[in-house]
């Protein structure tokens, strides 16, 4: 991920906006795509389990999966903000002992993060200019299961990623959203050693489970 595109998204992704989700989640609930990604990790095992939650943002995939009894969860998140509303709720929720953070992008991080039973990214791949890097080194990282929540490959959502740029662009942010092949994501993690066993779509998003085989590297 590019230096503009980091302070893009440490800009963007505010402590306001952080207090603001946090707060929305606290009324409703976590977004249905997170939930139904959630649910179809649940089915897969989470008991026990570790999780490496990429771009975490308030920390819903990490607090569903705790409850869910898994043993602990690394968070990363390029945004600072949305990583403190994450810690101070995990620390609310008596999850903090279970939890570790990182700021930064990960692609960076990489080399230094433990690799997990679990790897997840809720609407993530969307905001890597460099998906390849992303969805390499993140699906190297995952042990059993791989969750992801990106775009569908559709014209209409091209096209309102690009008007939401050109927002972005006009008002002098510096970050951008990319709407990302899904066969170039699947292929990938194909050659991760990773096969999807999970995939549902609900607007212009689309939530995918991957699985590697025993014994894989």
């Amino acid at each position: 991920m590019s230096y503009c595109q980091c302070q893009g998204i440490e800009n963007t992704f505010d402590r306001r906006l952080a207090e603001a989700q946090l707060q929305r989640e606290r009324r409703r609930g976590p977004q249905r795509t997170t939930l139904m990604l959630v649910e179809a990790l649940r089915a897969q095992g989470v008991a026990g389990r570790t999780l490496l939650d990429i771009g975490g943002g308030v920390g819903a995939v990490q607090r569903l999966l705790l409850e869910s009894g898994a043993a602990g969860v690394t968070g990363i998140d390029a945004s600072s903000a949305y990583l403190e509303a994450a810690r101070q709720e995990a620390r609310q929720r008596g999850f903090e002992p279970r939890v570790r953070y990182r700021h930064g992008n990960f692609v960076e991080l990489a080399p230094d993060i433990d690799p997990a039973d679990i790897v997840t990214l809720d609407r993530v791949i969307c905001c890597y200019d460099d998906m390849k890097g992303l969805v390499t080194a993140s699906a190297s990282k995952a042990r059993g299961v791989y969750g992801v929540v990106f775009p569908r490959s559709a014209w209409w959502t091209r096209l309102g990623v690009r008007l939401l740029n050109l927002s972005q662009r006009i008002k002098g942010s510096t970050f951008r959203m990319f709407a990302h092949s899904t066969e170039d994501v699947e292929s990938l993690l194909r050659a991760q050693g990773l096969s999807r066993i999970y995939r549902r779509t609900r607007g212009i998003w689309q939530v995918a489970v991957f699985t590697r085989a025993a014994g894989a590297a």
